[in-house]
């Protein structure tokens, strides 16, 4: 049996430094539920994420089965965007829409996906399971940067990057793009550290 870490297989998509960088992001299969509203007051939110981690482990379990190899559980992710995303407020989460997401290694076939979704669905009585799915994802050239504490204290950090992309003669385009390398049940808030992605495309 073999044991991948896809942490580091996709390392440099998942670290990033409090400076802005620039990545090119490939399309990889994700686990996705879609929604809409404050991620801090909406139930759909909180069913969402309920739902990923079983069926995200479901579906590892369904690769090491098929192929005898072990992989790592990525973290959760989020997209977050409006219709115009000239709107874009990191302070007025009501109107957001969103993708709360887990990178899944290329090994998840459709069929599996098709087989494990309403199966583990079904046995943990996952509210939003059934809006689960699988599918291709890719932004290509994106910058992050890395924000260390509370969510709420992000704001800054995005202006960063913006102001970042635009110094470089570049426009904002696709959705606003969180990884969640802490997991914030457990850790303090000062300490939480997510990476902020920001794709862009040539002015």
């Amino acid at each position: 049996m073999t044991s991948i870490d896809l942490k580091k297989t996709y390392r440099v998509h998942y670290t990033a430094k409090r400076t802005p960088t620039v990545v090119d992001v490939p399309t990889r299969p994700f686990l996705m539920i879609d929604g809409k509203g404050d991620p801090n007051t909406s139930s759909d939110y909180k069913e969402a994420v309920e739902a990923l981690y079983p069926i995200a482990y479901g579906l590892r379990a369904a690769v090491k089965s098929a192929t005898g190899d072990a992989y790592t559980v990525m973290p959760l992710e989020g997209l977050w965007w409006v219709p115009d995303m000239a709107d874009f407020d990191p302070n007025d989460k009501s109107s957001w829409l969103w993708t709360a997401m887990i990178c899944l290694p290329d090994a998840v076939t459709d069929e599996m996906a098709a087989e494990v979704i309403p199966a583990v669905t079904a046995n943990k009585d996952l509210a939003a399971g059934p809006k689960a799915r699988v599918e291709p994802f890719t932004e290509g050239l994106a910058a992050q940067i890395l924000h260390i504490g509370p969510y709420a204290d992000e704001a800054p950090t995005i202006a960063r990057l913006h102001d970042f992309i635009e110094a470089h003669g570049h426009q904002l385009t696709g959705k606003h793009h969180e990884i969640y390398l802490s997991d914030p049940r457990k850790a303090d808030p000062a300490k939480m550290r997510t990476i902020i992605r920001q794709p862009y495309r040539e002015a």
